[in-house]
């Protein structure tokens, strides 16, 4: 069993400079309580990463939020999760005869004639797919705190300096963003690596489960070890724990995507220090029963 004192999950979580409210540590059992993510927004209520996605997450009383960060084909940072515009607008009826319809063949003015919303529900009709600039201001009206995704970095030679960038025009490299207000995080962890290079200040994450023999090579770089909840287990959690980040905090736990009470229970029980779901209201509910 790996339990964990508040008062050191207060300093040392995501590194010694990041303070959590104490409204954002709880028990759980034996445990801490997990930090819980609103997954693209709160998804599950309004379409994934956009701007009413967030503000739902913002009703909720749920301050952090994920999103999905890609580029256009003339250079702009745009908030979408595939690398195709076909499931989550209307691009195939706005420009029937450009199929795979990506978005690094699209510019930013035709990326913004796009209807986001009317694919979850008529309510949402005229949603735009927000520029992360856009994004980020909404996030920082709202008081949030940021997970960003950098999404397939492959196809995007730059967009780790580029992100970095904006972020910084934004206000949000400062010591009082970067201590408890923004993670970057992954799936490559040669995009992950990059950013701590850049800018070894931020927090970073890996996404996905590297073998316990291959952690010390990702403490190098990355502050946590992002795993889906389904391969997860408290002896991993556990291990990813013992080792030392880059900025001399233990390593930390975010698992997704977490939607259902029991989960949310199991996974707080292993010692996991974030939940990433589409239902942060379910977690949360289920956190505070538990």
């Amino acid at each position: 069993m790996h339990a964990r004192a508040v008062a050191a999950t207060t300093t040392a979580l995501l590194g010694t400079t990041l303070l959590l409210p104490t409204s954002e540590v709880r028990a759980v059992g034996a445990y801490d309580r997990p930090l819980v993510v609103a997954h693209r927004g709160a998804s599950a209520y309004t379409p994934e990463n956009t701007l009413p996605a967030i503000d739902k997450a913002a009703a909720l009383g749920i301050p952090w939020v994920e999103n999905d960060v890609q580029r256009t084909k003339d250079g702009e940072l745009v908030v979408i999760h595939d690398d195709s515009l076909q499931r989550t607008t209307n691009v195939e009826e706005v420009f029937p005869g450009r199929a795979p319809w990506k978005v690094k063949d699209f510019t930013a003015a035709e990326v913004a004639r796009l209807d986001a919303g009317s694919w979850f529900g008529p309510a949402f009709a005229g949603t735009r797919v927000p520029t992360l600039e856009q994004y980020m201001r909404r996030v920082e009206h709202n008081h949030q705190k940021l997970l960003l995704e950098i999404k397939n970095p492959q196809l995007y030679p730059g967009i780790e300096r580029q992100t970095l960038k904006l972020l910084g025009n934004e206000g949000w490299l400062d010591h009082r963003h970067l201590a408890s207000r923004l993670i970057v995080q992954s799936f490559s962890a040669d995009s992950v690596r990059i950013v701590h290079d850049l800018k070894p200040g931020i927090r970073t994450g890996f996404l996905g489960q590297p073998s316990t023999a291959d952690l010390h090579q990702y403490a190098g770089f990355a502050d946590l070890i992002n795993p889906s909840h389904g391969t997860l287990s408290a002896g991993y959690v556990s291990t990813v724990h013992a080792f030392t980040g880059p900025h001399g905090s233990p390593l930390r736990v975010f698992t997704w995507v977490v939607d259902d009470a029991a989960r949310a229970r199991t996974v707080a029980g292993y010692g996991v220090d974030g939940i990433i779901t589409n239902k942060p209201d379910v977690v949360r509910e289920a956190l505070d029963a538990s």
